[in-house]
């Protein structure tokens, strides 16, 4: 299994070989090879600010000669005209790296502000807020990461570094009982220490799931009421998380009704990049 550093760089190689190709023959052929110039991040939007440390590595992977200088890190809040970085060096190396470190910048940072603004209704409650896997293919690592960075919580990465019995688990296993046991038994087997998180549809499943020993129980689609009512069930007895169709407008209502996690797929799936460029100076 590869480590997250090279699933990081697989991504770059294949950034840079779809939009550079056999070369960036406007660049090639208007800027002298020996040209030195400079180029500043401008922000152009109020927001989270993400992937400053992976524009990092997309300028040492495409050109170790450039030279990154920091002035607003991950994390930071920022507006309209702040200057993020400064990078130099040679100007065909610098034109040929703006979109794929903007893309990415603007990608997380996107992500970044929403997750923002998304905890920022759950201030108060202990609640925080997931993603999930509707990610990018290929970006996923980078999207979790921005997640972090605006203050929410990665849910699993992929298939692989946690147990999810969904409700079509359930269903082609037989029940909650079954696939429970199936999954503890296979851990042990091979070794592994997973948790195992159920997605339940009712009172009957809860109470199936509380049986049978896991770690989280997922209500999927349920109303506040209902939310409610399955958490005085639970009373401590392991994880809550809600999911299925919660919004912004309706993440507080949910975290009310005192959930551990609420994931929300829209932190990842439809968000709207930030504005920012890249120019000369």
């Amino acid at each position: 299994m590869k480590t997250n550093e090279e699933l990081i760089d697989d991504l770059l190689t294949l950034a840079f070989a779809e939009d550079v190709g056999d070369g960036d023959h406007t660049t090639l052929s208007t800027i002298p090879a020996d040209e030195m110039g400079r180029q500043r991040l401008i922000v152009k939007e109020e927001g989270i600010l993400a992937g400053v440390d992976i524009a990092r590595k997309v300028f040492e992977k495409f050109d170790p000669s450039l030279k990154m200088t920091v002035m607003i890190e991950d994390g930071a809040h920022v507006k309209p005209g702040d200057v993020a970085f400064v990078v130099e060096g040679p100007v065909r190396s610098l034109l040929q790296t703006e979109r794929t470190m903007l893309n990415i910048m603007q990608r997380m940072s996107g992500i970044a502000t929403t997750t923002a603004r998304y905890q920022s209704r759950l201030e108060g409650l202990k609640t925080k807020v997931l993603d999930t896997r509707k990610t990018t293919p290929g970006m996923r690592l980078l999207e979790k990461e921005a997640v972090k960075i605006g203050g929410g919580c990665n849910h699993r990465i992929g298939l692989f570094d946690m147990i999810l019995i969904k409700d079509n688990h359930v269903d082609f296993a037989g029940g909650i009982p079954q696939a429970v046991a199936a999954a503890k038994k296979y851990c042990k087997e091979t070794g592994r220490d997973l948790k195992i998180e159920v997605e339940v549809r009712n009172t009957d499943e809860i109470l199936q799931a509380l049986e049978a020993g896991v770690d989280r129980i997922m209500l999927d689609n349920f109303t506040p009421e209902r939310t409610r009512e399955a958490v005085e069930l639970i009373a401590g007895r392991t994880e809550v998380e809600s999911s299925g169709g919660i919004t912004i407008d309706t993440l507080r209502e949910y975290g009310e009704c005192g959930v551990d996690f609420i994931s929300v797929g829209a932190l990842t799936h439809s968000v709207k990049g930030l504005d920012m460029s890249f120019k000369a100076c």
